[in-house]
């Protein structure tokens, strides 16, 4: 079987520690065409994760943000019309930093951005506090962001969402981050996020909690238990 067919047969794991050891060579000519059905599929199963948990948490009263001004307000976010143009004004303003993954536009060109940030303005009282919603904001952000990058920085990254505690209004650290690979790559480092692991892999732990990747922090809260037993199976393995 190929690797998409062991993705199918549900391998995802073990799929993406192959590709992940294939390093550039998963985009060579001869591996990129079953590489990026992987990836597509990946995304395609996030897209529908994000849009049932969504759609579970408006039954909880969740409270997303309710006063949209900008894109990165949004709960749920649709690909840009013009995505394929933008992600290549992306790589071009990178390119003197290094290579966006192929994952991270792939999640814009199909499941497009996310915020399931609590409104702390509306709302004071956090709920679910330290479980970190997952937040990856929109691809016009970055295009704003890498005007602003500077050469030294040791670890080239794209920040795509606050960290836990800026999400529960708490002074935090700085930004999860995708980052920049010296060389194309599939998949990068997600920086600054406490598992230290890939983005595919971060978006796994997210939805592996119903959309928080500090599951642990709220295991014990009645509400969460009881929103992850109703929602957790609708949800397709990544």
């Amino acid at each position: 079987m190929n690797l998409l067919d062991r993705y199918l047969q549900g391998e995802g794991r073990s799929v993406y520690a192959e590709i992940e050891r294939m390093g550039p060579d998963a985009l060579a000519k001869r591996n990129l065409g079953i590489v990026e059905a992987v990836l597509r599929e990946t995304m395609n199963r996030v897209a529908y994760n994000l849009s049932i948990i969504y759609s579970g948490l408006l039954e909880e009263d969740y409270c997303f943000q309710s006063n949209i001004q900008f894109d990165f307000d949004y709960p749920l976010l649709k690909p840009f019309p013009n995505v394929k143009d933008l992600i290549r004004k992306l790589d071009k303003g990178v390119r003197k930093f290094g290579h966006v993954p192929l994952s991270l536009k792939l999640f814009y060109e199909i499941v497009g951005s996310c915020n399931f940030a609590w409104d702390y303005d509306a709302i004071e009282e956090i709920p679910w506090e330290g479980a970190d919603p997952i937040q990856i904001g929109p691809i016009t952000d970055l295009l704003e962001e890498v005007k602003d990058m500077e050469v030294e920085d040791e670890e080239p990254g794209l920040s795509v969402s606050a960290d836990y505690l800026h999400k529960d209004n708490i002074s935090g650290g700085p930004g999860y981050a995708v980052e920049l690979t010296r060389m194309p790559q599939a998949d990068g480092r997600f920086l600054n996020e406490e598992h230290e692991t890939s983005f595919i892999n971060y978006l796994r732990i997210a939805m592996d909690g119903c959309g928080f990747s500090r599951a642990g922090a709220v295991s014990q809260i009645d509400d969460y238990i009881g929103f992850c037993k109703r929602i957790k199976p609708l949800l397709r393995p990544i």
